[in-house]
């Protein structure tokens, strides 16, 4: 589904805690889950793994896997939480998912991806939107043929959404951390690809710090802009503005409102046997360059692992704000 704004799926990082707050900030960007794998799904527990609340929809799920037939299973499996959107992801270059012979290195299978989107299309029966989440290309691919000669073959087993990060990624040389920031961008070639194919939709992914760069690129052609690491080092400053300027909202949210609506989602979750440092770890770049922002982690940091911490020591630290604000 095309979204105009898009929060990356991130291992480690947007899991439901993350989520639930990224919504609270912005209402009507779309958010993926973290990578799943298919076999995770099919066979693992998926109340745990799939799960999530009602309130962070619009909500995709990203899966990893390079089966078909166990990729049609965990979407159907997926289609009882009532996700509109499964990705197949075909990006990440972690030595995790390259072991497990799918996500980027995947760009060098065009026709496997194929296979692997028709029977997940196939098992969706209209009730999901099936999406692929790409890079340019791997390796010594040459992106100008590799970027083209995917997304057709793909598209011709009737993937609609591309997203696609405009950066190679190379499985042998660099770690997962370097090629997020090592390989050059290649927007120009991300934009010849979206404008020759009219029929389909793209949004572009890599290196998008703002929304004056979403707005770009939305002016641009582009059906949507993906950001992945800065909506997550500086929610507020990339989330809390997005419903009015891309959406035409009036509605803006402030972050001292957005931890008090934490509040009841944190009480809940720690009823369910969560601990508040699994909620709290998202939450400490929300006041990301305002006054009062250190002493702000340093409280969470420090009280949110022991035994017994609870939502009075998010008021706590948001109490601590206001000092600071004033001092300023």
């Amino acid at each position: 589904m095309a979204a105009r704004l898009s929060v990356a799926p991130m291992m480690d990082w947007t899991d439901r805690h993350c989520r639930y707050l990224h919504r609270l900030l912005c209402r009507r960007a779309l958010l993926y889950t973290e990578m799943v794998t298919a076999a995770a799904v099919v066979h693992g527990p998926r109340e745990r793994l799939l799960g999530y609340s009602e309130a962070e929809q619009p909500l995709a799920l990203q899966l990893g896997g390079s089966e078909p037939e166990l990729l049609a299973a965990a979407v159907r499996a997926a289609l009882d939480f009532g996700y509109a959107e499964i990705n197949l992801n075909v990006g990440c270059p972690s030595d995790r998912v390259r072991s497990g012979a799918f996500g980027a290195c995947l760009m060098r299978e065009p026709d496997l991806v194929a296979r692997c989107v028709g029977a997940m299309i196939e098992a969706a029966a209209g009730r999901a939107e099936i999406t692929v989440k790409c890079r340019i290309g791997v390796d010594d691919q040459d992106p100008e043929r590799a970027l083209p000669e995917f997304v057709d073959r793909v598209a011709g087993a009737g993937v609609r959404h591309f997203a696609v990060h405009a950066r190679k990624a190379w499985l042998d040389g660099l770690s997962p951390k370097e090629n997020r920031e090592i390989p050059p961008l290649d927007y120009d070639l991300a934009r010849r690809v979206m404008k020759a194919r009219p029929e389909l939709s793209f949004a572009i992914n890599g290196g998008i710090g703002s929304l004056d760069a979403v707005e770009a690129f939305l002016v641009e052609g582009f059906d949507g802009a993906m950001i992945g690491r800065a909506a997550y080092q500086n929610p507020a400053g990339v989330l809390i503005d997005a419903d009015r300027r891309l959406f035409g909202e009036s509605r803006r949210v402030t972050p001292e409102a957005a931890v008090r609506a934490m509040l009841p989602y944190i009480e809940a979750r720690l009823a369910q046997g969560d601990r508040l440092n699994q909620i709290t770890r998202h939450m400490l770049t929300l006041f990301q360059g305002r006054p009062g922002a250190r002493r702000w982690r340093r409280i969470l940091s420090e009280g949110a692992h022991l035994d017994g911490a609870g939502p009075e020591l998010v008021e706590a630290a948001l109490s601590a704000l206001e000092p600071a604000r004033r001092a300023a």
